[in-house]
């Protein structure tokens, strides 16, 4: 924590995203308008109108939620089945130097299932499983198309709180079509410009094969035999790199293309690149809390969201960064340099505050991009990033996501504070009523329950234990771990633990079906319903929207229901292990 270098660093992080804030949120409200101008439009409109025509789609023809919801589900499904049917027939399909086989059923539907949520959760290693076909068509696809869903639920969310009397909220195919045109693609084609001229590959090669150094040695023990051969030759993966790291940072998806991800030097070679990587995670769901404020016309109201989501953010990045710093006294007693701190797992070229910031933003914004294994973490700095996820990832949160998810936190606080007062709660002159506390609570509860009763499963059954490598608290916090990445939408994940298994990918990838369409489902239900209401204005019984109480209301609101879920869950695992890692001589 006396890195000068980390503490300024965090300074130009905090100085950049509030910079950029203001010009992408007003880029936002010009994309998300369907009549909206911008300078892309005498390149793209012509484009766009094409699709339109192509797809049937009426752009002037809005829907109401449920006809918005519908299109959503059905949109997905489609691409999920695709998904499944590349990953199953790859062996088939062209761009496959590697000759990779189909993959099995379980794994593809897992994989399936979580690209078609944005959570991007991986069974599998990239490079060693997929071909380039599957890679680029079946996953990079679903990365714009995930992403741009989530900004579509957003927007109809805000247009839901911002209109009056109105029965629509918008055109989910509108809004797919223009996020995916005007935000995603030209965004990521200067993105992968950028990833390429830092020294990430992007070709279509097939793997190179290089001797490693210890070939001498191994065919001085071994001889000539085959099992020397085979140990003197290093694969070293190739293939459209850039491409796909360009959206898995900008829509929060996650996935990498090589199963170490953002740690493999091929994905991040840089310390700019990995600044950038991480910048760019919170880039378009800090822009949408401006997008927000200015639909609603309330600025403050946007900022005042936009400051309750960093103030939970800088706690995380630090409380991480102090508990890595701190180092592991294990280490210690076995004469490791304690002032290193803990870089197990850790990139030497990043070090411990590049790491524990990128751990901190990546499970803020279920992005699930990792630049170190969050396994081998302290436990108080692997539980930052678990507990990041458990408080439903809206501390800016995935694109569109972390802005729902937190409108949803914003009424449960509105209400509470109407009751606290007596007062009936009001929402930016809307009046918040029983059905909005509703689906709120069922969005909420949708995703602890669905988190706790499967880690509850996998802890109490045996192919739930059978995976792991590590027994105890820490075990425990693995299974948790994985759960909550999968309901969250995240991806990322603990290590240590084989959910390459049917048990594992079947209950995963539902976990992850839940945990996004519900969710969506309730927030399109609530958008419908506000959307309904009449603005009233604002007289001396209003609860104010913007300033430091509403901002510490939400995040008390954020936090408390967060620690009251999963509170006796993080005791028995990495506060249990903290303890246990503090006062215990043993050495393993």
């Amino acid at each position: 924590m006396t890195d000068i270098y980390g503490w300024l660093q965090l300074a130009v992080f905090s100085a950049l995203l509030i910079v950029l804030t203001k010009p992408v949120g007003l880029y936002l409200v010009r994309v998300l308008d369907a009549d909206g101008k911008t300078f892309l439009d005498f390149l793209l409109k012509p484009l766009e109108r094409i699709l339109y025509g192509l797809f049937g789609i009426e752009p002037e023809k809005e829907q109401d939620w449920k006809e918005y919801a519908v299109s959503l589900l059905l949109f997905s499904l489609a691409g999920l089945i695709l998904t499944y049917l590349i990953l199953r027939l790859q062996n088939h399909l062209p761009l496959n130097p590697q000759g990779f086989g189909g993959v099995a059923q379980h794994l593809a539907f897992n994989t399936a299932a979580s690209f078609t949520t944005n959570t991007n959760w991986q069974s599998y290693g990239g490079e060693s499983t997929l071909s380039y076909f599957s890679q680029m068509v079946a996953l990079a696809s679903h990365n714009f198309f995930s992403a741009a869903s989530g900004i579509a639920v957003a927007a109809a969310l805000v247009r839901g709180i911002a209109r009056q009397t109105s029965k629509t909220i918008g055109n989910f195919w509108v809004d797919l079509v223009r996020v995916n045109l005007y935000l995603l693609i030209p965004l990521c084609l200067l993105y992968a410009v950028f990833l390429v001229s830092q020294g990430v590959i992007d070709n279509f090669h097939p793997y190179a094969q290089a001797k490693t150094v210890e070939a001498a040695q191994l065919q001085h023990i071994l001889g000539s035999s085959p099992t020397a051969q085979q140990a003197a030759i290093q694969d070293i993966a190739q293939g459209p790199v850039a491409s796909q790291a360009a959206i898995k940072m900008l829509g929060t998806n996650g996935g990498g293309f090589m199963n170490a991800n953002a740690s493999h030097p091929y994905e991040n070679p840089t310390p700019l690149s990995n600044f950038i990587q991480i910048l760019s995670i919170f880039l378009i769901p800090s822009g949408l809390t401006y997008y927000l404020g200015r639909m609603v016309n309330n600025r403050r109201h946007g900022w005042a969201i936009w400051a309750a989501m960093f103030m939970l953010f800088a706690a995380g990045a630090t409380a991480c960064w102090w508990a890595e710093a701190a180092g592991n006294p294990r280490f210690t007693a076995l004469g490791i340099d304690a002032a290193a701190g803990n870089m197990e797992g850790k990139e030497l070229r990043f070090g411990i505050f590049d790491t524990a910031l990128f751990a901190t933003v990546t499970t803020d914004a279920s992005c699930g991009a990792v630049n170190a294994m969050h396994d081998s973490f302290t436990p108080l700095g692997g539980l930052v990033p678990l507990f990041n996820i458990q408080l439903g990832e809206v501390v800016f949160g995935g694109v569109g996501a972390g802005l729902f998810g937190i409108l949803i936190f914003v009424v449960l606080a509105i209400f509470l504070a109407g009751l606290m007062v007596g007062r009936t709660p009001e929402y930016l002159g809307k009046k918040i009523e029983a059905y909005d506390v509703k689906v709120s609570v069922l969005a909420v509860l949708t995703s602890c329950v669905t988190i706790l009763v499967f880690a509850a499963g996998a802890a109490a059954s045996a192919w739930g234990t059978s995976s792991l490598n590590n027994a105890g608290p820490h075990g425990l916090t693995e299974i948790i771990y994985a759960f909550s990445s999968a309901v969250g939408n995240n991806g990322s994940a603990f290590a240590g633990l084989n959910t390459d298994t049917v048990w594992w990918n079947t209950t995963m990838g539902v976990a992850m079906l839940v945990g996004r369409f519900f969710f969506m489902v309730f927030v399109l239900a609530l958008a419908g319903n506000l959307a309904k209401k009449k603005i009233v204005a604002s007289h001396g019984g209003s609860f104010p929207v913007a300033g430091m109480t509403f901002v510490l209301l939400l995040v008390g609101t954020i936090i408390i229901v967060g620690a009251l879920t999963f509170l006796p869950a993080l005791a028995l695992g990495p506060i249990v292990e903290h303890f246990i890692m503090m006062n215990s001589t043993l050495l393993f």
